[in-house]
């Protein structure tokens, strides 16, 4: 283990905390979804919690207690909604601090204490926290116009525990991205007094990756989108079909794919070793090879002809 890990681990923070459970949890998932069928019980409730929209389908007969908590798909956009709106405001607070030298309000500082967020540390850059927020900020927006005018939802179903964790998450996330920026009391802390001067080459390579990944997910919601609209754009029907092209030749689900790789270009603008932000990323990669995973067996038994190059979420290997 390289030292700097070893010393964070250390001191395992609050949110570090609950990212490394929320990792785990959907580690120990992915690998009871791996377990042949039949050698484990089943479990509604639980199959139930784990699948949303058209996995939900593909899953065990679900009792009428389990439908009674369903919520629709399409509220996936209140999630962004409260992303653009909570993460804008941080993102105001943060921009008011590193250029007009406005404290935090005392509740938000405190907050950020109570989650684990440190003072300055040598070498520490607020330019880094300050693009990452404003990566979310920008991915979140995006998320929200393709839920209005790219994507087209049926009238599959999500659970309303799985709701309520999406409203909560984006809160969070946010949070962990302010907790990383170096506080110098309730004041952002800028080496050299200008955040210009912080920047460096893994911030250039991270806003590369971010827009690279951004618009091969883009690509696909639209393709994703497209399979239920005709050549003028008018929506014919929510069936599912199998989608081509783009990283749809390689896997069954590129957006999720793409999802991970938005977080590791915002790693990758962290300078690679924040491990707070590591957590985060290593949760998306299990919660999200999950849901490619029972995507990818929702296709599979749907489809008979469905192409057997695919992979469910990572090109040649898973």
């Amino acid at each position: 283990m390289a030292p700097w890990a070893g010393a964070e681990l250390a001191a395992l923070s609050p949110l570090r905390a609950v990212w490394l459970t929320l990792a785990a949890a959907f580690l120990l998932t992915l690998l009871l979804q791996l377990v042949p069928h039949g050698l484990l019980p089943g479990c509604a409730l639980f199959q139930d919690l784990i699948r949303y929209g058209k996995t939900k389908l593909g899953g065990p007969p679900r009792p009428a207690a389990c439908r009674a908590f369903d919520v629709p798909k399409r509220y996936f956009c209140h999630f962004y909604i409260i992303s653009v709106l909570w993460n804008g405001f941080l993102l105001w607070h943060l921009t008011q601090s590193l250029f007009l030298g406005v404290p935090f309000p005392n509740w938000l500082h405190g907050l950020l204490r109570i989650l684990g967020a440190a003072q300055f540390q040598e070498g520490e850059l607020a330019l880094s926290a300050f693009l990452v927020l404003v990566f979310l900020w920008l991915h979140s927006l995006r998320r929200l116009f393709e839920c209005f005018y790219v994507s087209v939802f049926s009238n599959v179903m999500i659970h309303v525990v799985q709701y309520c964790f999406g409203l909560v998450y984006y809160v969070l996330v946010g949070l962990t991205v302010l907790s990383q920026v170096p506080m110098d009391g309730g004041n952002v802390y800028v080496i050299g007094k200008n955040l210009l001067m912080q920047a460096r080459w893994f911030h250039i390579l991270g806003t590369m990756m971010f827009i690279w990944s951004s618009a091969h997910q883009y690509k696909c919601h639209v393709i994703l989108g497209n399979l239920r609209k005709n050549k003028a754009g008018v929506v014919i029907h929510c069936n599912h079909r199998i989608p081509f092209g783009d990283w749809f030749e390689y896997v069954s689900s590129p957006n999720y794919l793409a999802e991970l790789m938005i977080y590791v270009s915002m790693a990758v603008t962290f300078g690679l070793h924040n491990l707070t932000w590591w957590l985060v990323v290593t949760y998306v990669f299990f919660s999200q090879a999950l849901s490619a995973f029972l995507s990818h067996k929702f296709y599979k038994s749907k489809f008979v002809s469905y192409p057997k190059h695919r992979k469910a979420f990572l090109p040649f290997l898973f």
